[in-house]
């Protein structure tokens, strides 16, 4: 699988390339953006290295790195992230998804409209599971979770709550 576009009621997801390090850094400058994710924000040139090894793809033939810039389309330009590691294995394709917002763009239900978007793209090309860690004290993220339709299993994996969607059926 590779990231495709997907369009949203307000959103773009459009597939990762290194040229967007430069408007992304700024959407991602934050500090407060890493409290439950850690590290902390990249410098527009660590960001564009780090797109770049995204962008090439994993080395494993069974993994696809898909990565999309969030773009509001009525401000355009990007408010975040979304991400999905997905993964053929012998029980099906499964694929972990993660979301990013930046600060001045949360509480608007964006990370929820590109989850719920990611998932029907994932569900469309025949994904069986789709999974997230949550931090259990990352409230707005768990909301996000369980809108796009994940459940939260009781499970924890470093620290983090494991959330899992079964899309067989």
């Amino acid at each position: 699988m590779h990231a495709e576009p997907v369009r949203t009621a307000r959103l773009d997801l459009v597939p990762l390339r290194v040229e967007h390090a430069a408007e992304m850094a700024e959407v991602l400058a934050d500090p407060a953006l890493h409290t439950f994710i850690g590290g902390a924000p990249l410098a527009e040139a660590d960001l564009r290295a780090r797109y770049a090894r995204l962008v090439a793809g994993s080395p494993d033939p069974h993994v696809s790195w898909c990565n999309w810039v969030l773009r509001l389309r009525a401000e355009g330009r990007p408010a975040g992230t979304v991400q999905a590691t997905v993964t053929e294995g012998a029980e099906g394709t499964a694929a972990e998804i993660a979301w990013v917002v930046g600060t001045p763009w949360q509480g608007r239900g964006l990370a929820t409209e590109a989850a719920r978007g990611l998932v029907g793209l994932l569900r469309r090309h025949g994904v069986r599971t789709v999974l997230a860690h949550v931090h259990p004290a990352h409230h707005a993220s768990a909301a996000v979770a369980a809108a796009a339709g994940l459940s939260a299993t009781g499970e924890q994996h470093d620290g983090e709550v494991l959330w899992r969607l079964d899309l067989r059926g």
